[in-house]
């Protein structure tokens, strides 16, 4: 006899179709955090925009997705979960059109910021609706279809927009999403159904010091180098906006009565030790795949469609990697897969050290592989054992300051490496430049025009010094997040596996399936 199956928390008439549209939304959502890496040099040309500005197309999404990641358990009491859904893709939808016509830098920052604010409650709020409309028995296979669904996005992110931008033009990297996000309306409009709206109390104050700290951190980083760091006042205007937030947020959830986030959860020494871990994997991830297109496309000359090809074996050998992760989990010590990885990781990092202009593209597919590859072996096992100690009255909370601790990681890594980059390239080119000397023997062997003061000669040369600086800085980048990533290896070392009760049940393939899943989506 079949064992019965239980009832679903939300009874829908077309589960199926429902959940496409589920899908569409998320992965029209989750795209857009890589689609746009491959287009930026075209962007920065049409924007009228400088190598170390035209990032902000990347931080400010980033930023703003964080900074509205954890209203979305409040805003889906106070408006229901179909009314938010219906206002997030129409806005991220609305936001995606205007992207594609935006006529300067300032524009795209804002319409890119629009993105984000509504982008950020589509993934969480299709995870609930999926967990929702599932009976119990099969919530595993459902947020595995998740999560399958979301590694699809990063891994045809740069291809597609690669495509886009060689075959049409870079505007249609967001504008492709009109017509996803018009289909993804009108079936949520059919099949969604409404539920019941809750009435509960936010705390407006904690979370509007949070976002003044984490708006005021990137604005600091964005513009640090931009305004000579802390040789302007407003560099110094933003530091101490981030202090006094930050310390205002941090009084403030410990004496209020119902705090935005309960400060205790930082008590759990695995949740600290695995935010801090979260926090480089960010810096280290987000940072390379927004060096690597003008590396291919500037200095060494590759098409934006052969840009996103070669990156595309990095989605691929995470998704293989997170499916061996899948058949080990539960069998093997989840600090032996995270050492494994971060070991693998900083392996390939090391090796983008040694990249040159005269080496051919598989240095590239090779290192992005092996990336790829470490980095499954890191986020599946990471996002258990953040959680392996942790209170469960705490997990919501938590759950929320963990996508926070990502979401950071990655805006302060894009802003990091672009600010190291733009340093080092004034650095690079001065110290070349000084080596050009009339008593220098390579000039007066290789280089005699230079001491005649040929015009065309001398704009050659200085071109060549250029491009050697350029890949000059670009080693320094990859140094850094290779030093970043093996610092944090110590991390993984001090992490401690959750305590078992003695007689306790066996997790059934059902729980391990769910767990996978969860932290696949994470």
């Amino acid at each position: 006899m079949a064992n019965a199956v239980s009832q679903p928390t939300l009874i829908v008439k077309n589960k199926g179709l429902l959940t496409v549209a589920l899908m569409l939304g998320t992965i029209m959502q989750v795209l857009d955090t890589t689609i746009a890496n491959v287009a930026l040099p075209h962007m920065a040309s049409a924007l009228g925009a400088a190598q170390n500005e035209i990032t902000w197309v990347l931080t400010s999404y980033i930023v703003a997705a964080a900074i509205a990641t954890p209203l979305t358990g409040w805003m889906s009491d106070r408006l229901g979960q179909r009314r938010l859904f219906l206002f997030a893709v129409i806005g991220f939808t609305v936001a995606s059109a205007l992207c594609g016509i935006a006529t300067s830098l300032p524009e795209m920052v804002l319409f890119r910021i629009l993105q984000g604010l509504c982008g950020a409650m589509i993934a969480p709020l299709a995870q609930t609706v999926m967990l929702n409309i599932n009976p119990r028995e099969r919530i595993g296979q459902a947020m595995a279809i998740y999560g399958m669904g979301i590694m699809v996005a990063p891994i045809v992110g740069p291809t597609l927009g690669g495509w886009l931008t060689e075959s049409f033009d870079w505007r249609w990297v967001f504008l492709v999403n009109v017509p996803v996000g018009a289909l993804c309306v009108a079936m949520l409009m059919l099949y969604m159904p409404n539920t019941e709206i809750k009435r509960r109390r936010f705390d407006f104050f904690g979370f509007g010091m949070l976002a003044l700290a984490v708006g005021a951190l990137q604005l600091l980083l964005d513009r640090g180098a931009e305004n000579s760091w802390f040789q302007s006042t407003e560099t110094w205007l933003e530091l101490g906006l981030v202090i006094s937030g930050l310390w205002v947020f941090i009084v403030h959830s410990l004496t209020a009565e119902q705090p935005f986030v309960d400060l205790r959860m930082f008590k759990d020494f695995n949740f600290v030790l695995a935010s801090v871990f979260m926090l480089v994997m960010g810096i280290t991830l987000f940072s390379g795949l927004a060096l690597l297109p003008p590396l291919l496309q500037n200095l060494m000359g590759y098409s934006v469609i052969f840009t996103g090809t070669l990156m595309a074996p990095r989605g691929l050998a995470t998704m293989v990697s997170m499916m061996i992760v899948g058949r080990f989990s539960g069998k093997v010590d989840a600090r032996l897969m995270m050492l494994f990885g971060a070991i693998l990781m900083s392996y390939s990092l090391w090796m983008m050290t040694s990249f040159n202009l005269e080496m051919d593209y598989w240095p590239i597919i090779i290192t992005g592989a092996l990336q790829g590859f470490g980095m499954g072996f890191l986020f599946v096992p990471l996002s258990t054992m953040a959680f392996a100690t942790l209170a469960p009255r705490m997990r919501t909370d938590a759950t929320a300051m963990f996508s926070l601790v990502r979401n950071m990681g990655q805006g302060i890594g894009i802003s990091l490496v672009s600010a190291v980059l733009a340093s080092m390239m004034q650095v690079n080119h001065a110290e070349l430049a000084a080596r050009l000397t009339p008593t220098s023997q390579a000039v007066q062997t290789q280089m005699p025009g230079l001491l005649s003061g040929d015009p065309q000669i001398v704009s050659m040369i200085n071109g060549l010094v250029q491009q050697q600086s350029a890949i000059l800085s670009y080693l320094d980048d990859f140094w850094l997040m290779m030093l970043l990533s093996v610092a944090s290896i110590p991390l993984i070392l001090l992490l401690r596996g959750p305590k078992k009760l003695k007689n306790a049940p066996a997790k059934t393939e059902e729980e391990l399936a769910l767990e996978r899943a969860h932290a696949m989506a994470d």
